[in-house]
């Protein structure tokens, strides 16, 4: 017998049924909407979570199709499990991708829709590089892109407005390099492509190219703007009233305009003729490309900002590295409340979330989560993205494994850390995983490899111990991360990612190692520390880079079957856990302090 139809299920349905009928009006065969926004953003601020609001699927990455008899959100395996929750019953069809191909709806788009036929998209929205495939793919069958529709407007009619939150500075010490330097920077490698103009997007390239934060984003401190940059001036363009008179004046003093967020578009089509103007087609929408005039010369190459920002210099890396102990300390303060309080009070996976937020909060430089915290209790922890409700939570008690995901913005860095810890006691199963990503872990974060590897060839050292034993994971072991800045950033991915040159491992780069072993309805095991590209001599080989591994707290040595694990390993943990105990205990007392000793005595 079927359950009866959710009220929820009901309104998606409702939503899906108003854009076939927009489909319909317009005359077109259907209507692609991307999780995107103008700047190509992974997290979306609510004016651009369409994809969102017309599937009911919540996970931050997905592709919606809607054709007048089809349905269909592409998602990969982080989120199969959520997604097939959120999407039952809504008549929207879950289509399994694998990790790092986001292309199969391209395929599916340029199989089914009819020869001749019409695709519907935002074109303010859509990547130039995701319009070329497009267009590539429906060249055999003349489908037309009609990116001059946005359908999700037509059919959302309480969207939410463009965030007013204000945009603010970000300062020295923590701004540990000048905007002019940033800025000359650029126009070098501008110079090196013998362009005039660059136009840039991406929120965080903004952010850091010009030493400004904002809250825009939830996590992440940006806020909403796109630049053009000339060989002598450079004008923002942003919301107004987000700046204020006396920033203004502090931008304009090192050649920095402001100018309405809107007239971004226009700004390019005035662009003199027979000037070159230097784009990152990964990194800008199909709508802005084509406001370019047809007599400007485009040159497409990655932002030069892009490269830069993921380089973080001697000075920065010495607040990361503060950050980190102050993380440290948070977390040995929420670790040491929650064992003291199981069993003594209920506590809940959002119970979880408030205590750890808490606790970064009373350190000194915090300014924010810098994602929603995943608190994941035994089968939970199964789901890569798991998150917590209010609707939908489990209570921790009984044996198990609880795996919590969190991370901190501070003035000095961002944070990112997964912890596995034991509550009661954890089977030998349970014990086996932990231990294989353990080993993963480790093996990854005692790499020498030489300056300039594609970071994608590391990734099988994480797997290694893993593969071993007939397990995989579905998701990429390490993600760049960026300074009091985007959790998420590019170029590097230690991941099975079709690597370009782009992704070349330098110094000074941030990197995530969390492998992981996940067992749907049982319970999931993920460990993450962020690691530090640094020198690590030169040889007649050339360079060679290894790992500093930033993160700062203990391992749950409760939970590792010492059997499986090898003396050097062993020894290697040893000496993180004194590393920790060494920088984090100057900022701890009492009870923190005595939980910390005793989670780092050698194993």
């Amino acid at each position: 017998m079927n359950s009866p139809t959710t009220a929820r299920e009901t309104l998606i349905r409702s939503r899906i049924d108003a854009l076939r009928a927009a489909l319909r009006q317009h005359g077109v065969d259907a209507c692609l909407v991307p999780s995107a926004d103008p700047h190509l953003s992974e997290y979306l601020p609510e004016r651009w979570a369409g994809r969102e609001w017309l599937s009911g699927f919540t996970g931050s990455m997905g592709t919606l199709v809607v054709t007048l008899d089809f349905a269909g959100v592409w998602a990969d395996s982080r989120y199969w499990v959520q997604a097939e929750a959120e999407l039952a019953g809504t008549g929207i069809t879950l289509m399994k991708i694998p990790t790092g191909n986001n292309t199969q709806h391209v395929d599916w788009l340029a199989a089914n829709l009819p020869e001749g036929g019409s695709l519907a998209v935002d074109g303010s929205s859509l990547g130039l590089a995701a319009a070329q495939q497009l267009r590539t793919a429906f060249a055999a069958r003349a489908i037309t892109l009609r990116a001059d529709l946005d359908l999700v407007e037509a059919v959302w009619a309480d969207r939410p407005a463009l965030p007013a939150e204000p945009v603010y500075e970000h300062l020295a010490p923590h701004a540990a390099t000048s905007r002019a330097e940033k800025l000359a920077g650029v126009r070098a490698a501008m110079a090196a492509h013998g362009a005039d103009w660059h136009f840039i997007s991406t929120l965080d390239d903004i952010a850091w190219l010009f030493n400004l934060r904002g809250s825009d984003v939830s996590y992440n401190p940006v806020f909403i703007a796109h630049a053009l940059i000339s060989r002598d001036s450079a004008t923002i363009f942003v919301g107004a009233g987000k700046v204020s008179a006396a920033l203004t004046a502090t931008l304009a003093a090192d050649g920095v305009a402001v100018a309405p967020y809107e007239q971004a578009g226009r700004s390019l089509a005035a662009l003199p003729p027979s000037s070159v103007l230097l784009v990152d087609p990964r990194r800008v929408t199909l709508g802005l490309r084509e406001q370019v005039p047809a007599a400007v010369r485009v040159v497409e190459a990655i932002n030069p900002s892009t490269l830069a920002k993921s380089r973080k210099n001697a000075a920065e890396a010495a607040h990361v590295r503060e950050a980190m102990a102050q993380d440290g300390a948070a977390l040995a303060e929420f670790f040491c409340w929650f064992e003291s309080a199981l069993g003594r009070e209920t506590i809940t996976e959002l119970t979880v979330d408030t205590q750890i937020t808490a606790a970064r909060a009373r350190r000194p430089g915090f300014v924010s989560a810098s994602f929603g915290t995943i608190a994941a209790w035994n089968a939970n922890g199964a789901m890569p993205h798991y998150h917590a409700t209010e609707a939908s939570h489990a209570t921790i008690e009984g044996d198990g494994l609880l795996l919590i995901d969190s991370g901190g913005q501070y003035l000095g860095g961002t944070t990112d850390i997964t912890r596995v810890i034991a509550v009661g006691t954890p089977s030998a199963a349970q014990k086996r995983d932990f231990t294989l990503v353990l080993k993963g872990m480790i093996n990854l974060s005692r790499a020498k490899f030489p300056r300039g590897t594609l970071s994608p060839a590391l990734d099988a050292l994480a797997r290694a111990p893993i593969w071993a034993e007939g397990i995989e994971y579905g998701h990429g072991t390490g993600h760049g991360v960026g300074y009091f800045m985007n959790v998420h950033e590019g170029p590097q991915s230690i991941s099975k990612a079709i690597p370009n040159a782009d992704m070349a491992m330098e110094p000074g780069m941030i990197t995530s190692n969390e492998p992981g072993i996940y067992r749907p309805g049982q319970w999931g095991v993920r460990i993450e520390n962020l690691l530090l590209n640094v020198e690590a001599g030169k040889t007649e080989f050339g360079e060679f880079l290894a790992f500093e591994t930033l993160t700062l707290c203990p391992i749950d040595t409760r939970c590792i079957d010492r059997a499986l694990m090898r003396a050097d390993e062993i020894a290697w943990l040893d000496d993180y856990h004194a590393e920790v105990r060494r920088r984090v205990a100057p900022l701890l007392s009492g009870a923190a302090l005595a939980w910390l000793e005793q989670r780092t005595a050698p194993f």
